[in-house]
């Protein structure tokens, strides 16, 4: 007999079957005995009534991994209303020794430093496992929507020769005598392929050596990039940021129902058009005082009530930031020069997305480092580039974390994350 995943069990009703997965919880009664198994897709419930094989079940602690055959009989107060009845079971391994806090409740009382120092088994817990589900839908959402319209996925190095954000904060390393970095971004490679496919997306680790503690911020993290081109300006990004997002929030309700259900999460309805309003006018929405050169948590906050309230939207861009505030390869509004061709996207009130239109022209890059008193030198390989020719092009980058742990509720963008790494965490 092959192995029947519990959400398959309700077709097999009548059968002997075998199911395999990690005993996530024993009741051990006077007469019977109820065994939860734990397997990739869900729960199953076996009772055991034999008195050799409870004997065995005493010696099997939670979360060993075994295999039972037994027969499928029908109970609705059961999971998935099926439950497997004289069973055989046979461990696959050595009897587990319990993790540090109980994998069985609704909820893990252990706190986030103790989850994360035990995350192998952490990450087992029904919720912790339903959050990375979602992320991998979202990612898989991601990528088949700009398959869909032509993009090309593309890996770009990850170690690199110079910075790619001026002023960021970077991990530096020695690369065989000479100084190199972790890439912060693959802003500059997916630029340069738009030369090659016009459109290219990329997802990846991105690394930022930035010294926040905070809730929402990650030393790594996976950054869901898209760079295209023959754009006529950023809202040509924004439009497709728009069908992205849809496409990733469509393939999590596809894929996701029982993890949404365990998270209590419902996906949100991204509008066909998404509000969007000026920099200015976000500052004055905001109560925020008119020469503020960015938006505060605070403002994002208000900011996302404000769309809320407006216009329905869990969704707001924020266009046309101060030039100051953006990289130097960001285009200026043509109109408002000291305003960029630029965006970001808040969800639920926190940035999640920043993108726009690029400069494309060699002399504009030129200049624009030179307006911000820095060399082309250590760019050089980049800028170089648009001397051959670049198409009008923009893009953006999701921070996939930042998005889940949104989209779920999370408190702390680590609930999200297999194994964090932040200011003070590098293990496990």
């Amino acid at each position: 007999m092959q192995r029947i995943l519990s959400t398959r069990l309700s077709a097999h009703i009548g059968e002997q079957v075998v199911v395999a997965g990690w005993i996530h919880r024993r009741r051990l009664l006077k007469s019977v005995a109820f065994l939860i198994l734990r397997d990739a897709a869900g729960l199953a419930q076996v009772v055991v009534t034999a008195p050799d094989t409870r004997t065995r079940l005493e010696e099997l602690p939670e979360e060993t991994v075994v295999e039972i055959t037994g027969r499928v009989v029908a109970n609705p107060s059961a999971p998935a209303g099926v439950e497997v009845v004289d069973p055989v079971v046979r461990p696959l391994g050595a009897p587990a020794v319990p993790p540090p806090f109980d994998l069985y409740r609704p909820a893990l009382a252990a706190t986030l430093p103790t989850q994360f120092d035990h995350a192998p088994v952490a990450l087992r817990h029904p919720t912790r496992a339903a959050a990375l589900r979602i992320s991998a839908a979202a990612t898989a959402g991601f990528r088949s929507t700009l398959d869909g319209r032509g993009f090309v996925e593309v890996h770009t190095p990850k170690i690199v020769g110079s910075a790619t954000e001026s002023g960021a904060n970077v991990f530096a390393l020695d690369y065989f005598g000479r100084p190199a970095y972790l890439a912060q971004s693959p802003q500059f490679y997916k630029q340069l392929m738009v030369g090659v496919f016009e459109r290219v997306y990329e997802v990846g680790p991105v690394f930022r050596a930035e010294p926040h503690d905070t809730v929402r911020h990650l030393a790594q993290y996976t950054s869901l990039d898209v760079e295209f081109g023959f754009v006529t300006d950023h809202r040509d990004v924004m439009a497709m940021l728009r069908d992205v997002l849809a496409g990733m929030l469509a393939t999590v309700g596809e894929r996701c129902g029982p993890a949404l259900a365990t998270l209590d999460v419902t996906v949100p309805e991204v509008p066909a058009e998404i509000p969007a309003v000026h920099f200015t006018e976000a500052l004055r929405i905001a109560g925020a005082p008119a020469d503020e050169p960015d938006l505060a948590p605070a403002h994002e906050r208000a900011l996302g009530e404000w769309a809320r309230a407006e216009h329905g939207s869990e969704f707001l861009f924020v266009t046309g930031y101060p030039m100051g505030k953006r990289p130097f390869y960001t285009h200026p509004d043509p109109a408002r020069p000291a305003y960029s061709n630029g965006f970001d996207l808040l969800f639920r009130g926190l940035e999640l997305v920043t993108g726009g239109q690029r400069l494309h022209r060699h002399a504009d890059y030129v200049a624009a480092l030179a307006a911000r008193g820095e060399s082309v030198g250590p760019y050089a390989s980049y800028v170089d580039a648009f001397r051959h020719g670049i198409p009008p092009h923009g893009g953006f980058a999701i921070g996939l974390e930042r998005f889940v742990a949104r989209l779920t509720g999370a408190a702390n963008v680590r609930e999200v994350v297999a194994f964090p790494r932040d200011l003070h965490r590098l293990t496990p």
